[in-house]
């Protein structure tokens, strides 16, 4: 039986580890061929690695979301490799590393935040938005947050970031719908990330029990269980969803 996204060709951003290396390894296992990017050149060859092995086909390009031309050139090796892009789940985030009230709150860590988390994303949506329009199709994901959803406290950049991703989502949905393209969002909840393990480590035990309290499902999300609803939302299953910022929480978003 065919796969979700057979014959397709996916690029990850952030593709070296946690939720874009599992969206990775799903995308292969329906059948696309992968376009996996990182500025970690170790994470992203380990998760071409474990698609190869698997029989898939896959190639890794370091780029930094942030920087312009950076983000072109990783578009123009994936035509060049494969011929179009169908798939674009855009994933390369940063957390903070301080969690100030916001009056505190350092500014070059305000800009490190916004620089990858939001115009990352918009510079990855300007290129693959003009491939995918000479192509007249394609699907695109970005990764949000419930903190595109809800404020927190102590964490105004990445909330911040995080809300202009749903914004430009939903903006570039209308934009393109008629294009043949959809563009949507996932706002994970607590998942068991090395960016989560990140700020546990910072934060200590007592934030996961919160975290823990805060989702009715009893416990924090599985990467593979991101990836899942990602790939869902690439695949013709979804075709008639664009424009939306659908939550995989457990729960969080119903209280």
């Amino acid at each position: 039986m065919a796969g979700r996204v057979e014959g397709k060709v996916a690029l990850v951003t952030g593709g070296g580890s946690g939720i874009g290396r599992a969206t990775a390894l799903v995308f292969a296992r329906e059948g696309a061929k992968l376009v996996v990017a990182d500025m970690n050149e170790d994470g992203g060859q380990q998760t071409v690695h474990s698609i190869t092995e698997q029989g898939g086909e896959a190639v890794f390009v370091r780029a930094d979301v942030a920087v312009d031309t950076e983000v072109d050139a990783m578009i123009s090796q994936a035509v060049a490799t494969y011929g179009r892009l169908d798939c674009a789940y855009n994933n390369a985030g940063v957390t903070q590393r301080a969690y100030p009230p916001t009056d505190e709150y350092p500014l070059d860590d305000w800009h490190r935040v916004l620089a990858v988390n939001l115009t990352g994303v918009w510079l990855c949506l300007k290129y693959e938005l003009a491939q995918m329009r000479k192509q007249g199709s394609g699907a695109i994901v970005n990764t949000a947050s419930i903190a595109g959803l809800v404020g927190i406290a102590g964490r105004s950049a990445y909330v911040a970031s995080k809300h202009g991703v749903v914004g430009i989502t939903k903006s570039a949905a209308l934009e393109y719908g008629s294009q043949g393209i959809r563009v949507n969002a996932v706002c994970p909840g607590y998942v068991r990330t090395p960016m989560v393990d990140y700020v546990l480590r910072h934060e200590g035990p007592e934030l996961e029990r919160q975290m823990l309290a805060r989702e009715p499902i009893g416990r924090l999300g599985r990467p593979e269980e991101i990836a899942e609803t990602v790939v869902w939302l690439c695949s013709d299953a979804a075709s008639f969803i664009t424009g939306h910022a659908m939550a995989a929480d457990g729960g969080f978003m119903a209280q």
